[in-house]
């Protein structure tokens, strides 16, 4: 059969449940009496701003930023493009923008932010104790450092000038309505995009735990902030929340839900393992592998056909100087861990098109994938310990490639089973 096909469907189907035109419009509220300005940052950010401009009747303006690449035309919106997921100085002047813009509005007025994963580093205005060259350093070393999201996010946010519910702070007492795609374990929408319109109940204790950790070294300035009472986000009851309404629009169980459906079409059982696992991506793939095996061997815990589907954020720990994608070093450790079983094949992808920092969105394991490796010459177990899947994967000609999706909803992960061996 052609595994690359059906896996490629699938991955469509995921990505298209998640897709601004599809989840934004239903969910719009009523247009204000006074001004309505919309403002938002993410990979799906621009795509959520011309969804609204479709169906918004009346007068609208604004400004969102999402990722380089991530641009879509819009008539009355403006979009900025910047860095991701390093923030530049883009970033910072969009989000001292969309925070000016916030500012000053009156209770008749309607600030409509659309927010998705890449938010955090995009709308990356620091407080004015740090410098954007901390945020940078700071940023670089967690997303090396294999910490999740929700910590990294919890450090973000007592650093940050809007994130952490400061936009809504300084919105009020305009009404605030948010419609976020998610992109965390959980939905949890004080992590997505680090919560600029979400009372915040992490501290700045916290901040400073996860930063020792993992042994992040700060600047004497960045820690003297941490610990006045500056750094402190707005908590649960503050009053400025009063007309603020939060609402996650698309999640990673809604991508899973339509995979399932393509699989079931194709006579495969879907079964679902989770929308929110973590972990390091080499061992998850090694979890992913003993499960496919079972079912190979002893129809459990879904008999053959079957589709293990998966999402969430996995992490890589980062040792080596590589290239490869958290979903590249999960398919390499998945395909060792599968050995030369036939009849099983996979793909692990971003539902934003973007692996990491590289050019594709993930990559396909095939029932010969070893056998090809073995053929090219390549050490296995040399580009696990480099952190350089995506160069094996390149070299055999497996890359997923879809550019951006605009749009994200996390990592889509899926094992096929074709029958018992």
């Amino acid at each position: 059969m052609d595994y690359r096909k059906l896996l490629r469907e699938m991955f469509e189907a995921a990505v298209a449940a998640a897709s601004p035109a599809l989840c934004v419009p239903g969910h719009l509220p009523r247009p204000p009496r006074g001004r309505t300005i919309v403002v938002g940052a993410g990979k799906a950010a621009a795509a959520m701003a011309a969804a609204v401009e479709e169906h918004w009747s009346g007068p609208i303006e604004g400004l969102v930023v999402t990722r380089y690449g991530h641009s879509v035309p819009c008539r009355h919106i403006e979009v900025v493009e910047a860095a991701h997921p390093v923030p530049d100085a883009v970033g910072r002047a969009a989000a001292r923008l969309i925070l000016e813009k916030v500012s000053g509005l009156a209770a008749d007025d309607l600030v409509l932010c659309l927010l998705s994963g890449g938010g955090s580093a995009l709308l990356a205005l620091p407080a004015p104790a740090i410098t954007l060259e901390d945020k940078q350093s700071i940023n670089r070393a967690l997303l090396r450092s294999g910490a999740q999201i929700s910590e990294m996010n919890a450090v973000r946010k007592h650093l940050s000038a809007v994130k952490g519910g400061r936009l809504a702070v300084a919105a009020a007492p305009a009404s605030v309505v948010s419609l976020m795609i998610s992109d965390v374990p959980g939905d949890d929408p004080s992590v997505i995009a680090s919560g600029p319109t979400v009372p915040d109940a992490t501290t700045r204790t916290d901040a400073i735990a996860i930063l020792e950790k993992y042994e992040i070294e700060v600047s004497r300035g960045v820690l003297e902030h941490l610990q006045s009472a500056a750094a402190e986000t707005p908590k649960p009851g503050n009053l400025h929340f009063r007309n603020v309404t939060n609402l996650v629009v698309a999640t990673p169980q809604d991508a899973l839900e339509a995979a399932a459906g393509i699989a079931r079409r194709a006579g495969f059982s879907p079964l679902i393992l989770g929308n929110a696992i973590e972990g390091e991506a080499r061992d998850v793939g090694l979890v992913h592998a003993g499960i496919a095996r079972q079912a190979a061997l002893y129809g459990q815990p879904c008999e053959p056909p079957c589709a293990l589907l998966s999402g969430g954020e996995t992490t890589v720990t980062v040792r080596g100087n590589g290239r490869g994608g958290r979903n590249a070093e999960f398919l390499l450790s998945l395909a060792v861990a599968l050995g030369r079983r036939p009849g099983i094949a996979a793909t692990a992808a971003d539902t934003d098109g973007i692996d990491g920092s590289e050019d594709n969105a993930g990559a396909y394991v095939l029932p010969d994938t070893l056998e090809r490796i073995s053929q090219a010459g390549l050490d296995v177990a040399a580009h696990l310990a480099n952190n350089d899947a995506y160069s094996v994967f390149a070299q055999l000609g497996d890359l997923l490639m879809t550019g951006p999706t605009r749009t994200n909803v996390n990592d889509f992960r899926a094992v096929l089973i074709t029958a018992r061996s």
